[in-house]
C-alpha cells in the first residue's frame, strides 16, 4: 500500500468502526453472550488452520532472527488457543454492567442523581508478538459493547488475520455487525501513525508492546492512551515471612515464564532471613539458569553456592531494569520500610509483591506500595485479568485514572451522569 492508500484505508476502518460501535451498544447481554460463545467454539474447531498460521508467522521470526522472548510471544499453542477460548466463555457467563446505573440519589429539589455505566465507543489497539491479544481484545469489545480497530504487530500477521477472521464470523453468527472488530490488514507502520491521530473516530489507543511502541504512542497520540511502560516488578520476602514458602513463590514469580510483564525482576530480602533465604532460592536460580544481579551482601551470601552460579555485581541500572530474561536483580535490605522505599523509587509501578507472616505488615505493604497489583503471599505472576476473574484482559495500565492494573470489560466502559426529575425547575 502506498501512504495515500493506507490513509484511506484507516479513514475507512474508523467510519466502520463508528457505525458499528452504536449497534454494539444497543446489543442485550444474551446477544452479545451469543457471539462469545460461538467464538470460543470457533477456536476449538479451527486448531489446525490457527497452527499452520502461526507455524508461517514462526517461521519468518526465526528466519528474521527475532530473539527468544519475542519468538516465546508469538507462539500460538493449542494451551494459548484454549485459554482464549475460556477466556470468551468466562466473560459470555459474566453480568453485562452496560446500562448498570450506581449512586442513585435524591436531591433536596427532587432530582435523583445517580450515574450510568456505558461503553467507551471505539478503541484502538496496537500490539506486538502475542497474537492472542487479538481474541483477549475482540472478546472484551464484544461483552462491553465496543468498537475496536486492531493493530498487531508485522510479525503476527498471518496468525492475526487467521483469529479476525474468526471474530468476524462469530459477531455474524450472533447478528451484530462485523465490522465491530476489524483488524489493520497493512503492516505498513504508518497504519500505526493514522490510528492514533483519528480522534473523530477513535475514543482510547491502548497500545501494548514494548517500552519504545508504548513511548511513541503515548507521544503522538491524539486520543487518550491506556498504557504501561514497564513490568518492574518486586517480591519482597519479609523478616516474618514463611521461608519454604517463600522459596515457592520467589522462584514461581521469576521462572514460572521470563517473558511476561509480571515476572518479577527484582527480590528484596529482609536483613534478619537472608542469611537463611538466600542460599536456598539461589541454589533453584542456580539450577535454572538464572543470573542474579546482586548487592555487596546478597553476593557474599550467594557466592559459596555448589556449581558455578551466575552471581554479579548490580548496577543502579539494574534496579529499574525489565529483564524479561533469566536474570534478576537481588538486594538485601533492613526492613519493610527500605523495602517500600525501594519499591516505590525503583519500580514500574506494575505489580508488588510481599511475603510475610505479620498482618500489620502485610496491610502496610498493601497501603503504601504505590502500584497497580500489590499482593500479599501470592506471586506476582497473577496480576492478569484472565487470573483475576475478568474473563479476559485488555493489557495493564499503570496511568492512575479510570483503567488501573488489568483492564477487563469496566476499563473499557465510561461513566455518565443520569438525572430522573418529575417536572423540577431549578430556583
Amino acid at each position: 500500500m502506498n501512504a495515500f492508500n493506507v490513509a484511506e484505508h484507516m479513514q475507512a476502518l474508523g467510519l466502520q468502526a463508528k457505525t458499528a460501535s452504536a449497534q454494539m451498544a444497543r446489543a442485550d447481554a444474551a446477544t452479545k453472550n451469543v457471539a462469545l460463545r460461538a467464538l470460543a467454539r470457533r477456536l476449538r474447531e479451527a486448531g489446525p488452520a490457527l497452527a499452520e498460521a502461526n507455524a508461517q508467522d514462526l517461521a519468518r521470526a526465526e528466519a528474521a532472527g527475532l530473539p527468544a522472548p519475542m519468538q516465546d510471544r508469538l507462539r500460538l499453542t493449542p494451551k494459548v488457543i484454549e485459554t482464549v477460548a475460556l477466556g470468551c466463555e468466562q466473560l459470555a457467563a459474566m453480568p453485562d454492567v452496560i446500562g448498570e446505573v450506581i449512586g442513585m440519589k435524591q436531591q433536596e429539589s427532587g432530582i435523583r442523581v445517580g450515574q450510568m455505566r456505558v461503553p467507551i465507543g471505539v478503541f484502538g489497539m496496537i500490539y506486538e508478538s502475542r497474537p492472542n491479544v487479538t481474541i483477549e481484545a475482540a472478546s472484551l469489545a464484544i461483552k462491553s459493547g465496543n468498537a475496536a480497530i486492531l493493530r498487531g504487530g508485522s510479525e503476527a500477521i498471518d496468525s492475526n488475520k487467521a483469529l479476525a477472521a474468526l471474530v468476524r464470523a462469530a459477531l455474524a453468527e450472533a447478528g451484530l455487525p462485523e465490522d465491530a472488530v476489524q483488524l489493520v490488514q497493512t503492516t505498513d507502520r504508518e497504519a500505526v501513525g493514522h490510528l492514533i491521530a483519528m480522534p473523530q473516530f477513535v475514543d482510547v489507543i491502548i497500545p501494548r508492546g514494548g517500552k519504545g511502541l508504548i513511548e511513541r504512542i503515548s507521544r503522538d497520540a491524539k486520543v487518550p492512551v491506556i498504557k504501561h511502560l514497564d513490568g518492574n516488578c518486586h517480591v519482597y520476602v519479609d523478616d516474618t515471612a514463611d521461608l519454604d514458602m517463600a522459596v515457592k513463590v520467589a522462584d514461581n514469580a521469576k521462572t514460572q515464564k521470563y517473558s511476561p510483564c509480571n515476572a518479577a525482576e527484582g527480590l528484596l530480602v529482609a536483613r534478619a532471613v537472608a542469611a537463611q533465604f538466600l542460599p536456598r532460592i539461589g541454589a533453584v536460580f542456580a539450577a535454572k539458569g538464572v543470573e542474579m544481579r546482586c548487592d555487596g551482601e546478597a553476593a557474599a551470601l550467594l557466592q559459596g553456592l555448589a556449581g558455578q552460579p551466575k552471581v554479579v555485581p548490580a548496577t543502579e541500572q539494574d534496579w529499574s531494569e525489565e529483564y524479561l530474561a533469566p536474570i534478576i536483580s537481588i538486594k538485601v535490605v533492613a526492613g519493610l520500610d527500605e523495602a517500600i522505599d525501594h519499591i516505590n523509587r525503583y519500580s514500574s509501578h506494575h505489580t508488588d509483591a510481599i511475603l510475610t507472616r505479620d498482618h500489620v505488615n502485610a496491610q502496610r505493604f498493601l497501603r503504601e506500595v504505590d502500584s497497580a497489583s500489590v499482593m500479599v503471599n501470592a506471586s506476582t505472576r497473577f496480576a492478569d485479568g484472565f487470573e483475576y476473574g475478568l474473563g479476559a484482559e485488555i493489557g495493564i495500565s499503570t496511568d492512575k485514572f479510570h483503567a488501573r492494573g488489568p483492564v477487563g470489560i469496566e476499563g473499557l466502559t465510561s461513566l455518565k451522569y443520569i438525572v430522573l426529575g418529575q417536572g423540577e425547575i431549578r430556583a
